[in-house]
């Protein structure tokens, strides 16, 4: 029998032999189960991280994961040189879930971004008529899309660009929630394409937009013949208490992106769902992916999304998502700035107290039951898994507080 490793060994290894490109909470984990997961030693925890919004519909759901093996007993990959009896009747479903005519199937969300990048550039030469090569896109400051070289050219995170240039050119910056930006770039530059946007940034903290720029933005878009772009690769999937995140504001956008909760936390599944008028513009051998569409991949989405719909997780992320906040506002302590958030993708701003942040409130929460995650140092984000209970948030709050009541 093969020697059991403890944690701090198995983080050891991980030190030695690999990258250095993560700096993870020291919780090694070999187990998961709906909104728990467990460590070697086999200590017990509320993952409210969710694996960034991938685990909404729970670990290991039973549904998703025999979707997976039963495939995967069958056929693995077929690659797209060749039809399979899967990606068909997947594409169909997924199609008419979202109400768009066409999807293009990839692995992950930044293959997707760069899906939705092609795409609209290709859409602004074949059928906007933008001179060949001078189309732009506008993104928004703050922005998270993803690691690839020229995601990273679009982001003013110097973590996410520094020392990876030189740059993909072609997209234009601008302030996230400022209407009079984009309405001006939109006036003075007939170049425009389209406008990449997440509804609510996630890795910016959780950002949410004001009311009403998410319709307005989509307004101006289509009166200046410019694509709108949703990436809802962590706020779809019903994380944000409606299916999509911009079902908020009842708008339609040209173009999603999805991936994470796509493939339930069990394989990787992304996806760009848009109208004929569009993805038409790319041709055969003009894009793919040898993994994209695979026949286990193809199941497991369906099975993911049947699941969303099964269990109510729409409602029950907007419902917990409410007591989540309300409860987390209750806490007397000034350590927290600020609570926000939609559904069940939140997060709490922390103040400083005594040397102890953000990254210490999360230690201290994972000493007593429960992982999240800091981002830029003073953002703790909560995103449970959607199938949580009523209950269970109520005793995860009851952590919360403790952990932060002991700094």
């Amino acid at each position: 029998m093969a020697e059991r490793l403890s944690s701090a060994q198995l983080m050891e290894l991980e030190h030695h032999y690999g990258a250095h490109n993560y700096h993870p909470l020291p919780v090694v984990l070999e187990r998961g189960e709906g909104v728990f997961v467990w460590d070697v030693e086999g200590k017990k925890y509320f993952d409210f991280l969710s694996a960034y919004s991938a685990v909404n519909q729970g670990h290991c759901h039973p549904k998703i994961v025999g979707a997976m093996i039963d495939q995967a007993k069958k056929l693995t990959l077929t690659s797209r040189a060749f039809f399979n009896d899967s990606l068909g009747v997947y594409e169909k479903y997924v199609t008419e879930f979202f109400g768009y005519d066409k999807v293009l199937p990839m692995n992950t969300g930044a293959e997707a971004v760069e899906t939705a990048i092609k795409l609209t550039r290709k859409w602004a030469y074949l059928t906007k008529g933008i001179k060949r090569y001078e189309a732009k896109i506008i993104v928004a400051k703050g922005n998270f899309h993803g690691r690839t070289t020229t995601i990273v050219s679009f982001s003013d995170d110097p973590s996410a660009y520094d020392d990876y240039g030189p740059f993909t050119p072609g997209f234009i910056q601008i302030p996230y929630n400022d209407l009079a930006a984009l309405e001006k770039e939109l006036q003075q530059d007939p170049n425009i394409a389209g406008f990449i946007v997440e509804p609510i940034q996630g890795e910016a903290g959780v950002f949410v937009p004001d009311e009403g720029y998410l319709k307005k933005a989509y307004d101006l878009c289509k009166k200046h013949n410019v694509l709108f772009v949703a990436d809802e690769v962590q706020t779809g999937i019903a994380r944000t208490g409606k299916m999509l995140a911009v079902d908020h504001e009842g708008i339609k956008p040209d173009m999603i992106i999805l991936g994470k909760a796509l493939g339930g936390g069990v394989f990787p599944v992304s996806a760009v769902l848009c109208n004929d008028n569009i993805m038409l513009n790319i041709k055969p051998g003009e894009h793919g992916s040898t993994f994209g569409g695979n026949p286990i991949a193809a199941r497991v989405a369906v099975a993911a999304l049947e699941v969303i719909k099964e269990e109510k997780l729409v409602e029950n992320a907007e419902r917990l998502g409410k007591l989540f906040r309300d409860e987390i506002r209750k806490i007397d302590s000034p350590m927290i700035e600020l609570v926000r958030g939609k559904g069940l993708l939140n997060a709490v701003i922390i103040k400083p107290k005594d040397g102890k942040e953000a990254w210490d409130v999360c230690l201290k929460m994972a000493e007593n039951g429960l992982i999240a995650k800091p981002t830029h140092g003073h953002i703790i984000r909560f995103a449970p898994p959607l199938t949580i209970t009523e209950e269970q948030v109520m005793e995860a709050v009851a952590i919360i507080k403790k952990s932060i009541l002991e700094m």
